[in-house]
């Protein structure tokens, strides 16, 4: 069953490197009493998500916490050291916290998988972008299949 407004986030966790190599960090400690943004990509490195999805965030990262939001997020179904790489070659630093869900455990969790066996991928997940208020989904916006509107920072930003 897909997510909605007004559903608690599940509970799980996501990989994320650390000073000390990998680690883990629970949905309680990510969205307890916390606004956050979290954005999903198919696949770091990846296109649209390299070109477009990532590099907005970052762009416009100053212009969402001014709303209100304790933290940005981003999750893709790839391991820990993809996403560390991949955020250090994005220049990401603190603006955005890179979540690896090398599973695609919480991805199921959130009923947003997407099978892209045929592009030799395997289980990934949708692109889409979820605002949480302490634990709460408050926005949901799931991008269409090979679509990048709704899931945006700028479109974000603007419903935020």
């Amino acid at each position: 069953m897909t997510i909605k407004i007004g559903d608690r986030m599940p509970e799980g966790n996501f990989g994320v490197m650390t000073k000390d190599g990998p680690g883990s960090l629970s949905a309680a400690e990510l969205f307890k009493g916390r606004k956050v943004v979290l954005f999903a990509v198919p696949g770091a490195f990846t296109p649209t998500c390299s070109m477009n999805h990532l590099p907005g965030y970052l762009k416009h990262a100053a212009d969402i916490q001014a709303k209100g939001v304790d933290a940005i997020a981003c999750m893709s179904v790839n391991d820990t050291f993809v996403m560390d790489a991949w955020g250090k070659d994005k220049q990401v630093g603190d603006k955005v916290k890179m979540l690896a869900d090398g599973n695609a455990t919480y991805t199921r969790a959130l009923g947003l998988e997407l099978d892209a066996s045929g592009f030799g991928m395997g289980q990934r997940s949708q692109r889409f972008a979820i605002v949480v208020q302490d634990g709460v989904v408050k926005q949901l916006h799931v991008e269409a299949p090979r679509e990048f509107k709704v899931s945006s920072a700028e479109h974000v930003l603007q419903n935020l």
